[in-house]
């Protein structure tokens, strides 16, 4: 991050059980929320396409290797996520997994990394698959590589 970008204010989700979730998750490094019903989960913030500004929102992930995956379900609405389009507009991303944060470069996964990358997703929460049959979009799996040397 810039020190511009580092004395900006970080939005949170709009989304009401969401926010409450990066607010216990921030409060508590990641002590309280880095996993939500069992299964693994981090704070992702990205830069607004429109608004240019810093949103965060808190996601489930699973690994590949020493990448993290992410899945831009939107619970199956025939829509992206905001959190998609701002990192597709923008891919790079601020990355917080319990105590750690880091910044890492997003990308959408290939047509050949997604054959694999699915399954890995499906198991790491298992109604990703009822998301992808109820709505006519290819749900995208997101790849996060760290940037190297680039620690928070």
């Amino acid at each position: 991050m810039t020190a511009q970008e580092q004395d900006e204010t970080i939005e949170d989700s709009p989304v009401g059980w969401v926010a409450e979730h990066v607010r216990r998750y921030v409060q508590t490094d990641g002590a309280d929320g880095d996993t939500f019903y069992g299964v693994p989960s981090l704070l992702l913030t990205t830069r607004g396409r429109r608004s240019g500004k810093l949103r965060r929102t808190a996601l489930m992930y699973g690994r590949d290797g020493d990448n993290h995956l992410l899945v831009a379900s939107n619970g199956g609405a025939s829509k992206h996520p905001a959190w998609y389009l701002n990192l597709s507009a923008d891919p790079t991303v601020e990355v917080q997994v319990g105590a750690e944060r880091f910044t890492g470069q997003a990308r959408t996964a290939t047509a050949e990394e997604r054959v694999r990358l699915w399954p890995v997703m499906t198991k790491v929460f298992p109604t990703y698959a009822r998301y992808q049959k109820g709505t006519d979009r290819e749900i995208p799996v997101v790849v996060i590589e760290r940037a190297p040397g680039r620690a928070l």
